[in-house]
């Protein structure tokens, strides 16, 4: 079974602070509401010329330049995204054509938010997996700046632009599985995009991530035959500040073990696991980590990942 070798990311250069006083004054909120509830003090943005596919080809060519791997040599592409350059085509073909892939490699779009990379993980592994394929590149790219509109408390201080490139091949840093997923359908309208614009419920959503998380980590922790102390990390979507805190003090776990990365990019959305899970590669000492995303849907994914080497 392939598994994870490597992660390259693209976070646009662009920033958007967070702490700008007209922008406190605006929302009637202060400094210490930012840095304790939401955690994002800038948000990453993509440039005006830049469009969804252009984030992540510019992910995969950053993960190509990584590890020496020739374009031809990937047998199959996912990109996960839910704000596509278009209807149509795919977001996939647009990055294929634009970054040269072989006529042969297998590529496809994964419709989902904040689960959709652990989705797309356990998507791309069986892919290959179940056709003789040796390796496949997921994508993550999201950028929520499309929608968000300026005046919209609940969402214009949360998120922020980004990509990523995870490489899955034969000779893995990290295993990943067994996985748990789920899905609240009925909510649904509590995270939506309505004409074109995002809207958000926050405390429902803040509900749904509270009360359904923790136990399915604990769920998939028992199935695993792994206590949650053997854990070395915890990468949670990076919803909020606010929303990571509570997931890990209802778990009960040490503060140490999950991992904040938003603070200066925001909420990437399918891209804040791998953003963070670039970093646990680099770090032999984490063995054993648990990824758990959840949002759009509303729907949740979480698995375990082990290292190999």
């Amino acid at each position: 079974m392939p598994g994870i070798e490597n992660i390259a990311s693209y976070v646009p250069a662009g920033r958007a602070s967070n702490l700008e006083p007209a922008l406190l004054e605006r929302f009637q909120i202060d400094e210490k509401f930012v840095r304790d509830k939401i955690g994002v003090l800038r948000r990453a943005v993509k440039g005006a010329d830049e469009e969804t596919s252009d984030l992540a080809v510019r992910a995969l060519q950053a993960l190509l330049e990584k590890t020496g791997l020739a374009a031809d040599a990937i047998d199959a592409l996912v990109v996960v995204t839910q704000n596509p350059d278009t209807n149509l085509p795919h977001v996939s073909a647009l990055v294929h054509g634009k970054a040269g892939l072989a006529a042969r490699c297998a590529a496809f779009d994964l419709g989902l938010g904040c689960s959709g990379y652990v989705y797309g993980l356990s998507v791309l592994q069986a892919f290959l997996a179940g056709n003789g394929l040796a390796r496949g590149v997921l994508v993550t790219a999201d950028p929520y700046s499309k929608i968000v509109a300026d005046d919209d408390k609940n969402t214009v201080l949360l998120f922020g632009d980004a990509a990523t490139a995870t490489l899955l091949g034969p000779v893995p840093v990290y295993r990943a599985g067994p996985f748990s997923f789920g899905t609240r359908g009925a909510a649904h309208e509590a995270l939506a995009c309505r004409e074109g614009r995002l809207a958000m419920n926050g405390r429902e959503v803040f509900n749904f991530a509270a009360t359904g998380v923790a136990p399915d980590v604990l769920g998939l922790l028992q199935r695993a035959g792994i206590g949650k102390d053997e854990v070395d990390a915890y990468l949670f979507h990076q919803g909020s500040r606010y929303i990571v805190e509570t997931i890990r003090a209802r778990l009960g776990v040490a503060q140490e073990r999950v991992r904040l990365g938003l603070q200066d990019v925001g909420n990437t959305v399918s891209s804040s696991i791998p953003l963070l899970l670039e970093r646990e590669l680099e770090n032999p000492e984490s063995r054993i980590l648990v990824l758990s995303g959840f949002g759009v849907g509303l729907s949740w994914a979480s698995c375990l990942c082990k290292r190999e080497k």
